[in-house]
């Protein structure tokens, strides 16, 4: 029996923090949440998932600090 929802979707996938989420995080869960980011976006697009290259991952890949500023969506 197939009960699939729909389409996946980056955001279905993705976790967002705040600054002040961020902040609260360890070295170790930081480093986590990049690997988890990247392989999840990675297994997206290995399956032919077409998207515009979501600004958290652009961030990541440069080393930079992921979080969106209060109330901001993933895209």
């Amino acid at each position: 029996m197939n009960t699939s929802l729909g389409p996946l979707s980056f955001k279905d996938v993705a976790v967002a923090f705040t600054q002040e989420e961020w902040q609260q995080l360890g070295s170790e869960e930081k480093t986590t949440y990049r690997d988890v980011m990247l392989e999840n976006y990675s297994n997206l697009v290995s399956v032919g998932y077409h998207i515009i290259k979501p600004d958290v991952i652009i961030k990541l890949e440069q080393g930079d600090e992921p979080w969106m500023k209060s109330g901001r969506r993933m895209t």
